[in-house]
């Protein structure tokens, strides 16, 4: 599974209250050392898709850390054991996607 992919997932698990406060957090300059914040206005309106995209074009290859760090922020350590660089970079077998896909 692609890192956007996961990414997108992932953030398919934030509802509501969790979604804003994540997108709160990347407004934050102090996120990520030496990586700039996302301005509240580019943020506003986005959607999960749009806020992959956008977190990919302004972390880049840090994109996954910086998730890391905001679903710390607001309790979702569930999500940061998904996003694991084990996880990321292992071999999947089809039994392990369907079980993931369904969580």
């Amino acid at each position: 599974i692609a890192k956007r992919e996961k990414l997108l997932k992932t953030l398919e698990h934030l509802k509501g209250e969790e979604f804003k406060k994540f997108k709160w957090h990347l407004q934050d300059s102090d996120i990520q050392e030496g990586l700039p914040c996302i301005p509240p206005c580019r943020l506003e309106n986005t959607d999960v898709l749009e806020l992959v995209d956008l977190m990919m074009q302004t972390y880049s290859q840090q994109t996954v850390e910086v998730t890391k760090r905001v679903y710390r922020k607001i309790n979702r350590n569930d999500l940061v054991h998904i996003l694991s660089e084990k996880a990321l970079n292992s071999e999947w077998t089809r039994s392990q996607v369907l079980l993931w896909e369904t969580l």
